[in-house]
């Protein structure tokens, strides 16, 4: 219930945190639309990430992996790409929504844990 929790809400608050905070850069249209990128991002993050982190390797390993931010930004567009009901202009805006998606994430995780 946790990992369902973390890996579907985490980006469902995410996006909407990151329209509240960057409305220049994000666009929402209802919560439905939420949900529906957040189930999108969810398996990208599952089937596509793991497949550009593998062929991405030596260009992590070169950039000390910093290359990592790069891959999550392209997934994170891809999914708002799929995804008619979220608006996401540029690959910068793509970036901070992927740091936005960690940063809720992880705070999802820290609270998830506290009370179990």
């Amino acid at each position: 219930m946790r990992t369902l929790l973390l890996r579907f809400g985490a980006p469902f608050i995410a996006i909407l945190v990151a329209q509240a905070l960057f409305p220049q850069w994000f666009a929402v249209r209802g919560l439905g639309g939420a949900a529906l990128f957040a189930l999108v991002l969810g398996v990208l993050n599952a089937v596509v990430r793991p497949i550009l982190e593998m062929l991405a390797l030596p260009i992590t390993c070169l950039t000390l992996g910093l290359f990592h931010f790069v891959i999550n930004a392209i997934v994170f567009g891809i999914a708002a790409w799929l995804v008619p009901d979220v608006q996401v202009n540029g690959f910068l805006a793509a970036l901070v929504g992927a740091l936005v998606v960690s940063g809720v994430g992880l705070l999802m995780s820290m609270v998830v844990r506290e009370e179990a």
